[in-house]
C-alpha cells in the first residue's frame, strides 16, 4: 500500500486497545465444511484473549471447541469514510476449570441472550492484525 492511500496497519497493542472499546464482534468458523460468521458480544481477558459467554447447548460451542477460529470487530463512520477493523486468530477452547469459570462469571462477558446455564469460550490471541482507514467526507 502507498503512504497516501488512507490505510494504516495497526500494531498489536493498538488493536487490543480498539477491541476493548466495542461490545460486539464476529466469530468466523467452519460449520458443516462451510464458512460461518456469528455476531456475538465479547470481552477481552487480562491475557488479551477474546472471551465469549454462551449456552453449553450452543451449536457454536460444538463447532469451535479446540479449533482455530478468527474473531473480527470493527467500528466505522460512513460519513467520514473512516474506521478500523481488527482480527484475532487463535484456538478456541471451552473454559472447564471451575475456578476459572467462577472468575469469569464475575469479570467476563454476560450473554445478551437469556441463559439458564452459561459457558465461557476463550479465543487465544495468537495472531492479532488490524487496519485503520482514514477517509474523507463523501461529496454531497
Amino acid at each position: 500500500m502507498f503512504q497516501t492511500d488512507g490505510f494504516r496497519a495497526l500494531d498489536r497493542p493498538e488493536c487490543l486497545r480498539l477491541l476493548a472499546k466495542v461490545p460486539v464482534g464476529r466469530v468466523v468458523y467452519t460449520r458443516q465444511a462451510l464458512p460461518a460468521v456469528l455476531p456475538i458480544n465479547f470481552s477481552l481477558d487480562t491475557d488479551s484473549s477474546v472471551l465469549l459467554c454462551t449456552s453449553p447447548a450452543s451449536d457454536l460451542v460444538q463447532a469451535i471447541d479446540g479449533v482455530v477460529v478468527a474473531f473480527e470487530a470493527d467500528e466505522f463512520d460512513a460519513a467520514t469514510r473512516s474506521g478500523w477493523s481488527v482480527v484475532v486468530t487463535g484456538r478456541a477452547t471451552v473454559v472447564t476449570d471451575p475456578a476459572e469459570h467462577e472468575r469469569l462469571t464475575q469479570t467476563g462477558p454476560s450473554s445478551w441472550m437469556p441463559l439458564r446455564e452459561s459457558m465461557f469460550v476463550r479465543i487465544e490471541s495468537e495472531m492479532v492484525t488490524g487496519r485503520e482507514l482514514r477517509g474523507t467526507p463523501s461529496p454531497q
